[in-house]
């Protein structure tokens, strides 16, 4: 795809957005069902079934997905898709790229050993390895943009609104 091809995608659906901003807002949902066996929890990607289950460091068996470990995969895997994006819209030839998402667990937080450790993630961080002939004025605005526009990233950086719920089978 080059830019102008992407242009042509995007174009009446900035226009549409623009005329309806209800238009759009999309609710994204993710479903899973509670293992039967073990402590796991069965979530459906779209393209295939995951079960997720405890990390090795909180008594996982390490053959299920880790949750921890998805978060960071949809973070480099949103990362990716925009950056790639955003080169395509700048005109800027990415030959191969590389996506790396890490993060810092402190799972003393997350069995209750250490009341002062934190629950969830310390620190994540993202890396781009490209192969490209883009200068660095132009590898600066392409990370620059693409951490603007990447979904994830955003989300993780400014928090939305959250609430949980609990509601027993049979009732709404």
């Amino acid at each position: 795809m080059n830019a102008d091809e992407l242009r042509a995608l995007q174009t009446p659906l900035k226009e549409r957005y623009r005329e309806n901003a209800g238009a759009a807002v999309v609710t994204l949902r993710a479903e899973g069902e509670i293992g039967q066996q073990n402590v796991s929890c069965r979530v459906e990607t779209g393209r295939a079934m995951v079960e997720a289950g405890l990390h090795p460091a909180t008594g996982g068996p390490g053959t299920q997905a880790c949750s921890g470990d998805m978060l960071l995969e949809a973070l480099a895997a949103c990362a990716g898709v925009t950056l790639s994006a955003v080169a395509t819209a700048l005109g800027i030839e990415i030959r191969s790229g590389r996506i790396m998402a890490e993060g810092d667990l402190d799972f003393r937080g997350t069995l209750g050993v250490a009341k002062d450790a934190p629950v969830g993630f310390r620190e994540i961080r993202l890396a781009f390895r490209l192969d490209t002939e883009a200068d660095a004025e132009q590898l600066t605005t392409l990370l620059k943009l693409t951490e603007r526009y990447c979904v994830v990233l955003q989300t993780l950086r400014t928090p939305p609104t959250l609430s949980a719920r609990l509601v027993r089978e049979g009732q709404s």
